[in-house]
């Protein structure tokens, strides 16, 4: 299988499948693009074309079959390696686990427009001034909260049902953005980032990110230069 990506600072939606086939052990090669100004006919648009015709990243490859979504290729992954803890096994908690992913996949899309995921970076500020200006932000950080603590409630933990699965891989770059903005209230919370940060596909993402030294403009709404 092949893995194709963004950039790791940057490309919240590469980093989930790749953390959680790392996580879990499923062996794929990675190709990264870099992202540039992303227009219609840019060097990324058109490397990315040769693998999906969505034109977007991430995009698994297997046998040349090609999954341009982060949650079907969870689902793909799942169903090609059943038993692996991608999903949970019991069918109430792996349908809550689908719910959780999916309102991540479809919403907070205040936090995603105004706290973009730079792992490198470090902007408590930002994360200050947006939490104050922006109630959208306040309404989606709240219902991320309380999401969690209800899931770590019924889990016991460390992740949101137990063992760190596709749930987990959809909101890590979740904790990124808390992580880079300052927007961690709850201990609960605090904890639920920790793990994730600490898991150790999400530390070698994190490691890959710092080792880009690469400076996006198109990616950098608060920053004219690192």
């Amino acid at each position: 299988m092949q893995l194709i990506i963004g950039n790791k600072n940057y490309s919240s939606w590469s980093m989930r499948p790749w953390v959680l086939m790392r996580q879990l052990g499923l062996h794929f090669e990675e190709v990264a693009l870099r992202f540039d100004d992303m227009g219609e006919h840019s060097a990324f648009k058109r490397a990315v074309a040769r693998y999906s015709p969505a034109g977007r990243v991430p995009v698994l490859l297997d046998d040349s079959f090609a999954v341009w979504d982060s949650l079907a290729i969870c689902e793909y992954l799942h169903d090609k390696f059943p038993g692996r803890g991608i999903w949970p096994e019991d069918i109430q908690d792996r349908a809550r686990a689908r719910c959780l992913a999916a309102e991540m996949h479809a919403g907070f899309g205040a936090l995603r427009e105004h706290c973009p995921m730079n792992i490198e970076a470090r902007l408590p500020e930002v994360g200050a001034r947006v939490r104050a200006e922006q109630p959208g932000v306040r309404s989606d950080l709240a219902r991320i909260e309380l999401m969690w603590a209800e899931a770590l409630v019924a889990s016991g933990g460390p992740f949101l049902f137990g063992g760190f699965g596709a749930v987990d891989a959809m909101y890590a770059p979740v904790c990124m953005r808390l992580r880079t903005y300052g927007l961690v209230t709850a201990g609960t919370t605090n904890d639920y980032v920790a793990a994730v940060a600490e898991t150790p596909a999400v530390a070698a993402w994190i490691a890959g990110a710092l080792a880009e030294h690469d400076f996006v403009p198109a990616d950098e709404p608060y920053r004219s230069r690192r």
